[in-house]
């Protein structure tokens, strides 16, 4: 009887054995055949797995609304920029001059600022969001710095967005932005050698 029970126990053992060798030959051979079987995903796939990621909150949206919007305002790409904004919107700037009113009237004075100057960057900080139902609002404040006239322009000043959630997305119905600090660096005069040796 003991000699069954060993035999049978060897057995056992041979079998797990082999079932533990075959399972290690055939993963990787199985993700192999996966993997041939594997494609570059398409833009509908891209698509489809963005529909399925976690909801965002309001307050995220318009947040990751704005930082778009900056991006594209630094890009000049005004195709993708418009979508932030509202048909009426109600542009407000540091400078003393009237209210720009409309999407094509702002589009003008964008075009005509940014045909002023070159390399201009945005870098927004301290925003504050809040939102009560289908309108929010957003203050932050900015550092803008551009070359204008071969010199660098630097900017500080602070931005306050009204929204209005029109067709599930947020868009800007009011923008207005106040300059606390603009300063113009005064060009580098190279001293001279002859000046700097006098007593």
């Amino acid at each position: 009887m003991r000699d069954a029970a060993a035999k049978c126990s060897g057995w056992f053992r041979v079998s797990i054995a082999l079932a533990f060798v075959w399972m290690a030959v055939a993963t990787p051979v199985g993700a192999q055949k996966n993997k041939d079987k594997k494609k570059e995903p398409s833009d509908a796939d891209s698509q489809a797995s963005l529909q399925f990621t976690l909801p965002t909150s309001d307050s995220q949206a318009i947040d990751r609304a704005i930082g778009e919007m900056l991006g594209y305002w630094q890009l000049g790409d005004v195709g993708s920029l418009q979508k932030y904004f509202a048909p009426d919107v109600v542009v407000v700037s540091g400078a003393w001059e009237t209210p720009v009113i409309g999407w094509d009237n702002y589009l003008k004075a964008y075009q005509a600022q940014r045909a002023q100057v070159t390399g201009a960057r945005m870098e927004r900080s301290n925003t504050y969001i809040h939102v009560n139902g289908t309108s929010a609002w957003a203050t932050y404040q900015f550092v803008y710095v551009a070359l204008a006239e071969s010199k660098v322009v630097q900017v500080r000043g602070h931005t306050t967005l009204v929204l209005n959630k029109r067709a599930d997305r947020w868009v800007i119905t009011l923008d207005h932005s106040s300059i606390v600090d603009s300063s113009l660096p005064a060009p580098a005069n190279p001293a001279d050698p002859a000046e700097a040796a006098k007593p």
